[in-house]
């Protein structure tokens, strides 16, 4: 094979890379918010409560209203917890450290607490990369959670296979998108990539299960999710799988943080 070959080989190879990286980003900023694809919108409960929708004779939570005001929930976490997810797929259990990623894991103590991940879908999964989520099903919990940047944490854990990270579109740009590797991603700690915990025991057999069919740049738009909610997903990509829930098994957090980081206003 020629040089000219095995560099354009070569570069493809980074140029892929790179792609995959990128995808690991929020939303492009500016995007239009459409309305909602939802048949019926959330009726608004009151301050504190979940909001509900009617479906058939049962009342079927929606959401949890204090998601609207992201800036209220800043409670530190503990020095460790356990979070359930139940999923189409299965259950799995995640332990997080705080000393990992403090202001990582404090953000994901607060979206958990709250429920920010149930019915979310697990909207891209790269084969032997990562299981990416955290878009909301909700189109206006999405708007609320929308500028809410913290800061990067050091890296002081590796982005192993079952370790789950914030994704970034950017230094300081991390909201409520995480994944979870599928394999061992050293490369992206160099990148900035905090993991804050990592799945527990054998739960990574039922991460492996998500449905990643659909290729990578196939998949739903990110933007159309947050605007149109899990409706798109499901009219677009039924296959894709589903949070049905998150769950703290640890209740009790620490003492408020008197150092919570303040949110970024969206550049």
């Amino acid at each position: 094979m020629s040089w000219t070959r095995k560099m354009g080989k070569i570069t493809a190879a980074v140029v892929a890379f790179i792609a995959m990286i990128v995808g690991l980003s929020a939303q492009p900023a500016g995007a239009q918010a459409q309305a909602p694809a939802q048949s019926a919108a959330p009726k608004s409960g009151a301050a504190g409560q979940a909001t509900t929708t009617k479906k058939g004779p049962s009342t079927v939570r929606a959401y949890d209203r204090a998601l609207l005001r992201p800036a209220l929930l800043k409670d530190k976490a503990p020095a460790q917890y356990k979070v359930k997810f139940v999923t189409t797929r299965g259950d799995f259990m995640i332990d997080v450290t705080r000393s990992w990623a403090p202001l990582g894991a404090d953000r994901f103590y607060n979206l958990v607490k709250h429920h920010f991940f149930d019915n979310a879908s697990v909207f891209r999964v790269v084969p032997n990369f990562v299981a990416q989520f955290g878009i909301s099903a909700y189109p206006a919990v999405t708007t609320a959670w929308k500028g809410t940047d913290i800061k990067d944490d050091p890296v002081t854990q590796s982005n192993k296979k079952g370790y789950i990270t914030f994704a970034t579109a950017g230094p300081n740009t991390r909201t409520t998108q995480v994944f979870i590797n599928l394999q061992d991603n050293t490369r992206l700690d160099r990148m900035g990539f905090a993991p804050f915990g990592v799945v527990e025991g054998d739960g990574m057999k039922v991460v492996e299960m998500f449905y990643d069919q659909y290729g990578d740049t196939a998949g739903p738009d990110q933007p159309k999710i947050e605007s149109q909610g899990k409706p798109y997903v499901d009219k677009g990509w039924p296959k894709l799988d589903t949070i049905k829930s998150a769950t703290l098994l640890t209740t009790t957090p620490a003492a408020a943080s008197k150092s919570a980081t303040p949110t970024k206003k969206p550049q």
